[in-house]
This record gives C-alpha cells, sequence and structure tokens, in this order.
C-alpha cells in the first residue's frame, strides 16, 4: 500500500517537513534536474567553488539531502559531515555516496546542531535554510560552529530583480514545476511546499541582513539564473 503523500505547509513543523522529504527521497534529484532544465548541476558547481573546500579542511553541509552538494565537496579532498534532519535523505546519501572515505553522515536539526563550538572550516547550505523553522536560529548555530576566519556559503532560491522574469518565475513555479513533479513520479504536494515557500522566503538583501545581525562579515552575494537563486557569502571574524 503506497503511503498518503506527506505535504508540509508554511508553518515548517519539523516533522512535517523531515516526513515530506522522505517520502521524496529517491527521485529528489532526479525531479531537481527536470524541473531546473538541468541548471542544478550549474548552481551546485557554482556552490563548490564559492566554498572553495581544500584538502585537510573540515566542512560541514548542511541540509544536504542526498549528498550531492557534499559528494561535489569532498571531490577536493576535504572532510566532508553531510547533514540532514531527514534520515530518508541521509540514508540515499549514503546508498550513493557512502563509498566516499572522506565524507561522513550525520542527523541533525539545524537549529540545534550536534557538534562543538568552531569545529569547522567552512560551512554551507543549498536550498533548505529557507525549510527551517527558525532560518534566523540555523544561521547563528552556523556562526558558532565555524572556527574564527571560516567561510559561510548559502545557496537558496531567491527573488529575481527583473519583475518580467520575477512574474515568469512565479508563474513557473506555481503552474508547470507541480504538475513536473507529477510527472517525474514524486510527492506532487510536496514541490506545492515549494511553490510557497520560494514565494514567501525573503529577498537577496533580507538575507545578507540576517547575516550580519548573527555576526558574519564580509557579506555578499551573486545571483545565479536571473536571480533564481543567489548565493550568499560571508566570514566569521577571526577573535
Amino acid at each position: 500500500m503506497t503511503a498518503e503523500p506527506n505535504r508540509a505547509d508554511l508553518g515548517k513543523d519539523p516533522a512535517r517537513v523531515s516526513g515530506m522529504f522522505d517520502q521524496v527521497a529517491a527521485g529528489y534529484d532526479r525531479t531537481n534536474t527536470v524541473m531546473t532544465v538541468g541548471n542544478d548541476a550549474l548552481w551546485r558547481a557554482a556552490t563548490t567553488r564559492a566554498v572553495a573546500p581544500r584538502r585537510g579542511e573540515r566542512i560541514l553541509d548542511l541540509g544536504a539531502g542526498t549528498a550531492s552538494s557534499s559528494a561535489s565537496l569532498a571531490a577536493s579532498g576535504a572532510d566532508v559531515v553531510a547533514a540532514d534532519f531527514s534520515p530518508g535523505m541521509l540514508e540515499e546519501g549514503r546508498r550513493r555516496h557512502g563509498d566516499l572515505p572522506n565524507l561522513s553522515f550525520v542527523q541533525a536539526d539545524a537549529t540545534d546542531l550536534p557538534f562543538g563550538d568552531a569545529e569547522f572550516d567552512a560551512v554551507t547550505m543549498s536550498y533548505s535554510l529557507r525549510n527551517v523553522q527558525d532560518p534566523k536560529k540555523a544561521i547563528a548555530e552556523l556562526f558558532r560552529v565555524t572556527k574564527p576566519g571560516g567561510r559561510l556559503v548559502i545557496n537558496e532560491f531567491s527573488t529575481p530583480p527583473s519583475p518580467i522574469f520575477r512574474a515568469f518565475f512565479g508563474f513557473y513555479n506555481s503552474q508547470v514545476l507541480p504538475r513536473v513533479a507529477r510527472v517525474a513520479g514524486t510527492n506532487g504536494e510536496a514541490y506545492d511546499y515549494l511553490n510557497e515557500s520560494i514565494r514567501e522566503w525573503p529577498d537577496q538583501k533580507t538575507l545578507a541582513a540576517w547575516l550580519r545581525e548573527a555576526g558574519w562579515i564580509d557579506v555578499a552575494w551573486r545571483n545565479l539564473s536571473f536571480g533564481i537563486v543567489a548565493l550568499h557569502r560571508a566570514r566569521k571574524p577571526v577573535a
């Protein structure tokens, strides 16, 4: 018997969000590739370049999902921790990338990370901060576990600056994306939530202000694909 689709809402209850991602884990990467017309690979490469991982560094990939981004970081030789609160996503990540000796997997709540202070040379999140019930608390936790001088990179859906492209993106998200997800064989209701979460997510300047508020410095961002996503970068001050 097929389980009823688990649909999260903008209340972002952790159990419901985690359960939703558990259900879409097997087809998650395939669906993302289809619905982004292959841009997900370009965005992942841009994120890896922004993190600039180096051999010997310890890097946290929070909200890692199926660990595609983590594997890209680990290719540098850095020790990468793929952390996510969805056990289904982590299981899929282990199945695909568990053979990498410098990649480990940890189930974690972004607002209460199971790591000590100043453990990581760099921390990163891709398309997951907006799924956290208290994103400012997650940003503060990332700050806590980063070493002084360490790097932060957040890649997240954002607000296209062009009104025309913004309108097109809104139409695509609300009318096309859920249908694509259903055709791809995953939980279409999950992608209804995806559209809602993107629509309600703050713009680039607001997220940058949240980072500064948490103590990050040298905050900057770069729009990718006309601002469909924005790559935010920052650094933790040296004590």
